[in-house]
């Protein structure tokens, strides 16, 4: 084995032994870093849940095609031909007046009112479900529609979904904003905790130095500490955000019921928390970094 695994590997089993003299304090920072990254981490895998139940509530986007009172069955007819032609259309249904009225009476419960009107006041509608899900594709295609003979308006569906993706694209940047003024806290602490541990050792790094030990010898144990503290962090903010998902999912579901829906919070997945334990664990190191250079440079100075 090289010499540059046996230091490596002594630097490790040191920090080890030292987390297992002082476990409760090691353990408590370990809390504050995983309380803290357990709100952005949260919110995070929040923000991806709503994102997944929009995009289900989102479903296959339909185009109404509103016709105007003039459009008799001969127009209707060459409107649906000009239709059936065009290759960004999936499919289309054709809904006549009297149709609608009878499907507003059933619904609505409106029978009464509607049985005194002289006539009936709804337009001949076509449903157009488009081939594409692509929301320019589909607001090209209501512009197109719009300028058919006998239309007298388009209505598209997805204008609710396109202000939600908006806001839940706001709520990204929030949790990355949050995300970078919480991990720069982070960075405090534990260049704060590696900064106590140096003053503890100073009489020992300087003997260190003094026979020969380099800058990397030294800094070494204390950058593994930051690390690992760093990581534990990370671990200890996905139990967080775990358990209150678990702790919320009941309520969850049974207030998703109420609107005809099966929701729950789903747990992040494995890269989202593979990236969580590198972010802490980066954290961890580079607040150590910072801490070890310049105390260093007060020892030696």
């Amino acid at each position: 084995m090289s010499v540059w695994l046996i230091q490596h590997r002594a630097a490790l089993a040191g920090v080890l032994r030292h987390f297992a003299r002082t476990p409760f304090a090691s353990l408590l920072t370990a809390l504050v870093i995983g309380v803290a990254l357990s709100l952005p981490a949260g919110l995070y895998s929040l923000l991806v849940n709503i994102q997944g139940l929009a995009n289900h509530a989102q479903g296959e986007p339909l185009i109404t095609v509103v016709l105007t009172a003039t459009a008799n069955a001969e127009a209707i007819n060459d409107l649906q031909a000009k239709l059936r032609k065009r290759e960004d259309i999936a499919e289309f249904t054709f809904i006549p007046r009297d149709q609608a009225l009878q499907e507003l009476n059933r619904s609505a419960g409106v029978g009464d009112v509607t049985a005194g009107l002289d006539k009936n006041p709804l337009p001949d509608v076509i449903t157009v479900r488009p081939a594409s899900t692509d929301a320019p594709a589909i607001t090209k295609l209501g512009e197109e529609l719009r300028k058919l003979p006998k239309v007298e308006t388009v209505l598209l569906d997805e204008a609710w979904v396109k202000r939600l993706h908006a806001m839940l694209q706001l709520g990204r940047e929030g949790v990355t904003l949050l995300a970078v003024l919480l991990g720069f806290a982070l960075v405090v602490i534990i260049g704060n905790t590696i900064r106590l541990q140096i003053l503890s050792q100073r009489e020992e790094i300087e003997v260190s130095s003094l026979i020969g030990a380099t800058d990397a010898f030294v800094r070494r144990p204390f950058l593994y500490h930051g690390a690992i503290q760093g990581g534990a962090g990370g671990a200890i903010a996905w139990l967080v955000v775990a358990g209150a998902f678990r702790l919320l999912n009941d309520a969850i579901t049974r207030l998703a019921a109420l609107y005809d829906l099966n929701f729950q919070l789903a747990l992040p997945a494995t890269p989202d928390i593979l990236a969580l334990l590198l972010f802490a664990t980066v954290l961890g190191w580079m607040g150590a970094y910072l801490a070890v250079g310049r105390h260093l440079r007060e020892i030696f100075s």
